[in-house]
């Protein structure tokens, strides 16, 4: 089920998509408030027609991945259930879903993928550097579902023992929004920033508040200004994305596949004069289809012994690691 949601104006959608590309903490926002409702003079046969196409294609890996020198046991593969294959124009995309941080927003996605949501819809909103936008429809750039709103997952409370993380450096929460100083590191191959684990110890609840980070590749839910209303507008970002960390909900990471967002035509609808958004192709959980049509995707385990080493050979000749964001996780495909 979905329903269509109209800008009141087309002067509406422009200074909302300007506003936007200012960069503010509202960048990522696509059901914005001014589509409130107000029905489209296109007829609702016009709307349905965006949306009906022939069966969808699958779409090659494009994307060559770099050797990693790392032992067998140091990868793992991704769970089926938790990987999204996103097909564009430009390749395959693939992306693991993390339901341990935000569990309602994996299982709308999950929703939406096997009820064929978004086969046929468009990226819409595509911003150089900063995130390419999806789940519009060519005549309707705020089309959403008929869902209810989801509640935000911007933070989990992470029992350290359970959920262990590797922490390797310091890091400002949000430099826009919260500039406390906390921790970043990985968990499961995710880049992450956290309370430190430490104080664990002394919270009433023997846990610390963590978050998935804005760093390229990260796929998460687009909203309006309201921190509860995403519903199924999504981005994936296309640079770092710092002033949006612990502000909108990151539910994935591109495994494979990044250079296929990043080649999706750049340009909003409702304010680029001529602008023709790329589609989506179709979006589909892995543990749907036949194993023969699975991408066996591996990623390194980032608790082990050998990700560690390889970590430390990533150190700069004073001894200190990259910036969590600019390090590239080891992912590697299986034939």
């Amino acid at each position: 089920m979905i329903k269509t949601l109209w800008p009141v104006s087309l002067l509406a959608l422009t200074m909302t998509a300007t506003a936007c590309g200012s960069e503010t903490a509202n960048e990522a926002e696509t059901e914005n408030a001014a589509a409130s409702g107000a029905q489209s003079d296109g007829g609702a046969g016009a709307q349905m027609s965006a949306l009906l196409q022939t069966a969808p294609t699958a779409a090659p890996i494009t994307e060559t991945l770099p050797d990693y020198d790392l032992p067998d046991d140091a990868w793992r593969t991704l769970d089926p259930e938790n990987t999204l294959y996103i097909d564009t124009d430009h390749g395959r995309v693939v992306v693991e879903m993390a339901p341990e941080f935000t569990p309602n927003h994996v299982a709308r996605m999950r929703e939406l993928a096997r009820a064929r949501f978004y086969d046929g819809l468009v990226w819409h909103r595509v911003i150089d550097g900063f995130m390419a936008q999806g789940g519009g429809a060519r005549t309707n750039p705020g089309l959403s579902t008929d869902l209810p709103d989801m509640t935000a997952e911007f933070t989990v409370r992470r029992d350290p023992n359970a959920m262990p993380v590797a922490e390797i450096q310091d890091r400002v929460v949000n430099p826009r929004g919260d500039t406390r100083t906390a921790r970043a590191g990985f968990w499961n191959g995710f880049p992450i920033g956290t309370d430190p684990s430490v104080q664990a110890a002394i919270t009433g609840d023997g846990r610390v508040s963590s978050w998935l980070l804005h760093c390229e590749g990260a796929a998460a839910m687009a909203r309006t200004s309201n921190p509860d209303s995403a519903g199924s507008q999504f981005y994936i970002t296309r640079g770092h994305a710092e002033h949006l960390n612990a502000q909108y909900t990151v539910w994935g990471r591109v495994r494979v596949g990044q250079s296929a967002i990043d080649d999706i035509a750049v340009g909003t609808m409702g304010e680029n004069p001529g602008f023709t958004p790329d589609g989506i192709r179709s979006m589909r959980i892995a543990a749907d289809l036949p194993e023969d049509e699975r991408v066996n995707a591996q990623v390194a385990d980032t608790n082990s012994p050998a990700f560690a080493a390889w970590l430390d050979s990533q150190r700069n000749a004073s001894g200190e690691l990259p910036d969590i964001c600019e390090i590239d996780i080891p992912v590697r495909i299986e034939e």
